[in-house]
């Protein structure tokens, strides 16, 4: 089934690994060579007519026509001559008679997009054609009958609509013979970043340019964002960057400069303040600073200890083996006795620190300061904050480095001296 569904992407331009796709292409797939009528529900923007695509394409109707039809788009008056046709003079501009897709795609596939937004009127002669294929004609009398089958996608709530009143139950239970749900890109964030680079490289091609690149920090920017658009806005920013930007290579800076709106919506707001208040976008970004610079941070705190464990020929303990390994067993090197442990979980201590013995052939240097007695911020542990913490300390880090003054720690936490000076007297600094 793995390398059937590798091939199904391949062949309908899918791109992603999230399981929560996968699940529904094979709902798809299975679906496919039956004549059931299916429902797609998804966020708007995420590739629903590709999975009516492939209903299509792996189904029996394959050599048949296939239409996509957007119910939305099509004025009130005119949509049911657009799908079951309408005989001359039947209304004013019927000149004359006129074929409507359920007849023109006799034997193939009709997909019918945005059904939530169908008039109830032509609900109820969808529902006839689900029930037994027949449809009359606008202004006719003669029963028709047709073989068509029918794939449906929304992106709302159907049974709220039919709550409300404005969506037939009768037709909903038609309709979601067999439901298909098409995640987000909020649900499926690692796949964010493939279908950028898909995108970039086919607009280098398009417009014959060197395609472009993210770094760390913006794809941590895209993969937060909250897409409202999905694949169709990341298609559009993709675009957007490959046409517009210098730099091969986007950085967060640049993003944030050239589309403020990606950091809009990916960060909470917090409590207690007005969402819409100019004031908090700079927050927002403020915290998000904080954030990379202690992913920083914690970074170099790892290559530092590797550092000092390779320059004192230390031995590094196996983690995984040392939570089960039974007393006595020796770990990385080192017998049970070796180790400053009284159980066999982790010690209390930073490190594994073996007992210094007369035969060392060399010596162990560690730094053997108090921990108390002077600040190391290797040695700060990482808390969850408060979203107030978090911007507090940040302030507080950014007046430090710049001994008080308001303006260069404004500009380095990139928000204004008055947002600055506000926050200041908030948080009595």
């Amino acid at each position: 089934m793995a390398n059937n569904l590798h091939a199904i992407k391949a062949r309908f331009g899918i791109i992603g690994a999230s399981r929560l796709l996968d699940s529904a292409i094979e709902t798809a797939i299975r679906v496919a060579p039956t004549d059931l009528t299916v429902c797609i529900f998804g966020e708007s923007g995420v590739g629903k007519e590709a999975f009516s695509k492939i209903i299509h394409g792996l189904s029996t109707r394959k050599h048949n026509d296939f239409i996509a039809v957007n119910c939305g788009a099509i004025p009130e008056g005119t949509i049911n001559s657009e799908l079951f046709g309408h005989e001359k003079g039947s209304f004013t501009g019927a000149s004359a008679d006129r074929k409507g897709y359920f007849e023109t795609v006799n034997g193939g596939t009709i997909f019918l997009d945005e059904i939530a937004e169908m008039p109830l009127d032509t609900q109820a002669l969808l529902l006839r054609v689900l029930e037994s294929g027949e449809f009359i004609r606008v202004g006719a009398s003669k029963v028709q009958k047709t073989d068509v089958r029918v794939v449906a996608a929304t992106n709302v709530d159907l049974q709220e609509r039919v709550q409300k009143g404005k969506f037939r139950e009768d037709l909903y239970y038609g309709l979601n013979t067999v439901p298909i749900k098409v995640p987000s890109l909020q649900e499926r964030r690692e796949d964010i970043t493939l279908l950028f680079r898909k995108f970039a490289h086919d607009f280098a091609e398009k417009y014959r340019m060197q395609a472009v690149k993210l770094d760390e920090r913006a794809e941590l920017a895209l993969e937060n964002y909250r897409w409202p658009g999905n694949i169709r806005e990341l298609k559009n920013v993709a675009e957007q960057l490959s046409v517009l930007s210098e730099d091969r290579l986007i950085t967060a800076q640049h993003l944030q400069q050239t589309m403020p709106q990606l950091f809009n919506r990916h960060l909470p707001v917090p409590t207690g303040r007005s969402a819409s208040g100019g004031g908090d976008y700079q927050e927002r970004e403020l915290l998000y600073k904080f954030l990379f610079d202690m992913k920083k941070d914690l970074n170099d705190l790892k290559n530092m200890f590797y550092e000092l464990v390779q320059r004192n020929n230390l031995h590094m303990p196996d983690i995984g083996n040392l939570r089960t390994m039974p007393p006595g067993l020796p770990v990385s090197g080192f017998q049970q006795s070796d180790l400053d442990v009284s159980t066999d979980t982790y010690p209390s201590s930073d490190y594994y620190q073996p007992r210094q013995t007369e035969n060392s052939s060399r010596p162990i240097i560690l730094d053997q300061q108090p921990r108390n007695n002077t600040y190391n911020q290797s040695e700060e542990e990482y808390a969850p904050l408060a979203m107030e913490e978090i911007e507090k300390e940040a302030i507080k880090r950014a007046l430090s480095k710049y001994k008080g003054r308001r303006k260069e720690a404004a500009e380095e936490l990139k928000i204004s001296e008055r947002t600055l000076y506000r926050k200041i007297k908030e948080y009595d600094l």
